[in-house]
């Protein structure tokens, strides 16, 4: 079962990346497309959903994090694996986790396809599931990078930036920093840099 892909992106697409692994070249769905750049080396947790009708496609993700939160929530009724890349892309791992957790179905009705009622349903379906993800020590490693990231969001959002935004800056910086040990001003830093040179080459 495919796990992993490590290689370079050849192209950025509206939703989706092409990978280069030597050879040959795979297309991986995304949450931000908008977040990589061609000739950027990429390392990606993968996921191969399979359709009737369509035949598989193939997911990618930033983390380990992201990938189990998508798995949860498309292990929901229903709910496909575009509305799992809606989730992370309008809210993020901190914000869905904050909003089962709390059972917070307005936050949760915010991501696109996702109403009132489906919220709820979603909400009884994973409360338990994501319980049992953080006792599991799954997110422990984790904990100091989310913290910082969270708090990273509260300042962009406070700077007017929107959600896409904020989660293509969040994105960037996981993948460029989080091996670092970097202070939160440096990582507010990186982040608006970031933002500063997307909104440049527009």
């Amino acid at each position: 079962m495919l796990d992993y892909i490590k290689g370079s992106i050849r192209s950025v697409y509206e939703n989706s990346i092409s990978v280069d692994i030597g050879g040959m070249a795979l297309e991986l769905y995304v949450p931000l497309s908008a977040s990589y750049q061609v000739g950027q080396k990429a390392e990606l947790y993968a996921y191969m959903h399979w359709n009737a009708e369509n035949g598989p496609s193939l997911f990618g993700f930033s983390s380990k994090i992201e990938k189990e939160i998508f798995l949860l929530v498309v292990s929901c009724s229903g709910v496909g694996p575009k509305l799992g890349l809606a989730v992370l892309q309008d809210l993020g791992t901190q914000e869905f986790l904050d909003a089962v957790t709390e059972e917070n179905d307005k936050a949760l009705s915010k991501v696109s396809g996702i109403g009132a009622k489906k919220a709820e349903q979603m909400i009884v379906h994973l409360k338990h599931k994501v319980s049992k993800l953080i006792q599991s020590g799954v997110l422990i490693q984790a904990s100091g990078k989310i913290s910082k990231i969270h708090e990273i969001t509260d300042v962009l959002k406070s700077l007017n930036y929107s959600r896409p935004e904020i989660s293509a800056a969040m994105n960037y910086v996981s993948k460029n920093y989080s091996g670092q040990d970097c202070s939160f001003d440096q990582l507010i830093r990186h982040a608006l840099s970031f933002l500063s040179k997307k909104s440049v080459s527009r």
